[in-house]
């Protein structure tokens, strides 16, 4: 969930992780590889999340071609756990109230949902967080339209009209 939450990834992508898809250098920003039918991109990863992966590939002995999270057998964490995981989660944080609330039945990628709408809130380029994350910039301002605009649009129509106005013709 972490993962999902804190990388924007799609749930799929994580349950399709390796361990060979990371890079933790030691003491340095790292990446990873998500993948997502059939298209790679890289995504920078923050020192704190590098320790948080190394320390779970050796905690769990995991080796290069091994799942980052795999199920009980080795395989694909199956998305009935991830989903009872993710009910467990929001039980256990949630005040009692809220869980009988619409929250609870939230799927697992409004993790990723929410950190999409924080990256654009604080001003991130659209173009950057569509790459970072697999879509398009257009797919981002239909999704999350409340994101981009946080108050009245200020246009100098002057300095607009000088901008696009013809060149004056001599006759």
């Amino acid at each position: 969930m972490l993962t999902v939450a804190e990388q924007a990834l799609r749930p799929c992508e994580v349950r399709a992780l390796r361990v060979r898809d990371v890079v933790l250098p030691d003491g340095d920003a790292g990446e990873l590889t998500a993948r997502h039918r059939g298209v790679a991109r890289e995504i920078p990863l923050q020192p704190g999340f590098v320790e948080f992966l190394r320390e779970w590939i050796s905690g769990a002995g995991l080796r290069e071609d091994d799942l980052l999270f795999p199920g009980t057998r080795g395989g694909p964490l199956p998305t009935s756990v991830c989903q009872r995981l993710w009910q467990q989660a929001q039980e256990a944080v949630l005040p009692r109230d809220e869980l009988y609330s619409w929250r609870l039945g939230e799927p697992i990628s409004i993790l990723r949902e929410s950190r999409l709408a924080e990256w654009l809130r604080v001003g991130s380029s659209s173009f950057a967080v569509a790459e970072l994350v697999g879509v398009t910039p257009e797919c981002l301002a239909l999704r999350y339209p409340y994101c981009f605009r946080q108050g009245d649009a200020d246009i100098d129509w002057n300095h607009l009209a000088k901008a696009t106005a013809l060149p004056k013709v001599k006759r």
